[in-house]
């Protein structure tokens, strides 16, 4: 499948990682193009060259992000069904974060609560969250198939591991529950060992 960034121009790209350091140093309620080009080191004209709004880059910029994740999960999956399903949770909860994965989860946990009454930008998590539960969803499947897991609902599990990585990753950068982390990835992993595993 094509990913939105692989369409994109050196140009564009440059603006995507512009758009990103300007959300990490001012936060969305500062953000501006003129903010964006300042980090861009070029005339706001250059921006609106390629998108005619703000809204309409932060929603390249969305998928352009969630691209970044897919392409490191999926760069490390095998034919272990099991340890493809530890890597991605591992990936998605790295034991420590490094700073341009801080800055990646910071982005996302920014620009959520617009999706509370905005539509474009809920139908752009919901494309985000669809993304990353089909990608465990179809590690469960294939790991089903091959008798590695039990004959569970890989909808049903994806959705769970899901919801788990998704709330640590919103608790991990919004509290200083720093074991929280670790205690969450341990349950998931005991969730592999008990439910899923035959």
């Amino acid at each position: 499948m094509t990913k939105e960034s692989d369409a994109l121009c050196e140009t564009e790209k440059e603006i995507m990682h512009a758009t990103h350091r300007a959300l990490v140093n001012s936060g969305y309620a500062a953000l501006s193009i003129s903010r964006i080009s300042n980090e861009l080191d070029k005339a706001k004209s250059t921006i609106y060259h390629y998108y005619d709004s703000k809204d309409a880059l932060l929603l390249r910029f969305l998928r352009f992000t969630v691209d970044r994740f897919e392409e490191t999960i999926n760069t490390s999956i095998g034919d272990d069904p099991k340890q493809d399903l530890n890597h991605i949770i591992r990936t998605l909860l790295p034991c420590q974060l490094t700073e341009e994965r801080r800055q990646l989860h910071s982005v996302l946990v920014t620009l959520s609560p617009q999706a509370l009454e905005r539509e474009v930008f809920r139908e752009q998590f919901t494309e985000i969250d669809t993304r990353l539960a089909t990608i465990i969803e179809k590690t469960v499947r294939r790991g089903v198939e091959a008798d590695v897991f039990r004959d569970v609902d890989p909808t049903h599990a994806a959705e769970h591991i899901l919801a788990t990585i998704k709330g640590t990753m919103y608790s991990r950068l919004t509290t200083d529950r720093e074991a929280a982390t670790a205690a969450a990835k341990a349950s998931l992993f005991s969730y592999i060992d008990s439910h899923l595993v035959s």
